[in-house]
């Protein structure tokens, strides 16, 4: 994540498939400051969360296809039941520790990137969501970019 306020990388697990996306981050006791999952869909869909069996508060961000941040919800409590809504035609959903959003300035209408944003913007390629959710487990990190960060 980069933009005004600076750069943010996470280390990322992949969660692209509906069993890797239903466990999440379910039993997980603790989870290191700058790591995260990416929920990866098919195609843009209404996404709405839930944190039963989440044991740590997490932040959820919300993006579209092109990696448009739309919500995020800050600071979702452990174990409760009640729908978080991200909003509709979300393709990725990237959770991080709760609070961690607000501390780096990460707001709808920043980025997030993935290293297949470099592989395609200096060689022409076209890759699927699909396909950039697999470099990114790859390579392992995924970026965020505040609202002036360029696009290609």
């Amino acid at each position: 994540m980069q933009g005004d306020w600076g750069l943010a990388r996470f280390v990322v697990s992949i969660a692209d498939d509906a069993g890797e996306r239903a466990q999440g981050l379910m039993f997980v006791e603790s989870m290191p400051t700058m790591s995260g999952m990416l929920f990866v869909y098919e195609a843009p869909q209404r996404a709405s969360f839930w944190m039963d069996n989440t044991l740590i508060a997490l932040d959820m961000i919300f993006a579209d296809a092109t990696g448009r941040i739309v919500t995020v919800h800050p600071d979702a409590v452990p174990l409760d039941r009640t729908s978080i809504p991200g909003g509709d035609d979300i393709q990725f959903v990237l959770e991080i520790n709760g609070g961690l959003a607000a501390r780096l300035g990460i707001a709808p209408g920043d980025w997030m990137r993935s290293p297949q944003d470099e592989v395609s913007a200096g060689s022409g390629l076209e890759m699927t969501p699909r396909d950039m959710a697999k470099l990114a487990a790859v390579a392992k990190h995924i970026e965020i970019g505040g609202q002036t960060a360029k696009r290609r």
